[in-house]
This record gives C-alpha cells, sequence and structure tokens, in this order.
C-alpha cells in the first residue's frame, strides 16, 4: 500500500461509518434529498477524508489536528440522526448503529 492511511485501522473504520451513513441515508424520503441526505453524507465521508489527508506527510502535531477535525466530522453526522430521528426518517436500527459505531470511533480516535 502506497499511503500510510491505508494502514490505519480507524481510517478502515472509518469507511465502515460513510457505508452505514450512506445506507441509511438511501431509506430517506426524496424530499431530504438536497437537504438532509446530502448533509448526512458529507461529514460522514468527511471522517475518512481528514484522517487520509491528515496521515500522509504531516507532522504528529499536524496529524492530529486532522483527526480533531475528523472527530467534530463525525459528530456531526451523528447531530445529523438526530435530527433524522426527530423527523422520524430514519429507523431506530440504523439510528443506534450509526450512533454506536460514531460513539466507538471517536473514542478510538482519541477524541475521549
Amino acid at each position: 500500500m502506497a499511503f500510510k492511511f491505508e494502514n490505519l485501522e480507524v481510517w478502515k473504520d472509518s469507511l465502515e461509518l460513510t457505508g452505514m451513513v450512506h445506507e441509511a441515508a438511501s431509506k430517506f424520503p426524496k424530499a431530504e434529498s438536497f437537504v438532509l441526505t446530502s448533509q448526512i453524507k458529507r461529514p460522514a465521508d468527511s471522517v475518512a477524508l481528514n484522517i487520509a489527508e491528515g496521515s500522509t506527510g504531516q507532522s504528529n502535531p499536524e496529524f492530529r489536528k486532522f483527526l480533531g477535525y475528523a472527530i467534530r466530522s463525525g459528530v456531526e453526522a451523528v447531530a445529523c440522526i438526530y435530527v433524522a430521528r426527530w423527523r422520524n426518517i430514519i429507523s431506530n436500527k440504523d439510528f443506534k448503529m450509526i450512533y454506536n459505531y460514531s460513539d466507538n470511533l471517536i473514542t478510538y480516535s482519541g477524541a475521549s
């Protein structure tokens, strides 16, 4: 593997999160396509993208900064699932799965 991030377990786990969010968002009503569906996918993707961006060619302090961005994006994705739950457009199963996975990923990344 050519890039440092490809060997990071936290990056691999972040891909799982983006997959879960994409799957859940695909069930949202069409009226949410340009609103919450779009909004929830961006921070979920950003978790993986920030980990990758910060890992290669960066100092450890710089990498930690990008991990911080990734953590904040994960928290934004969690806030989005709360909005989706409030609007009754996400199943309890999907909510719990994304919430628990995000919590574990954020803790693993060093936020706690």
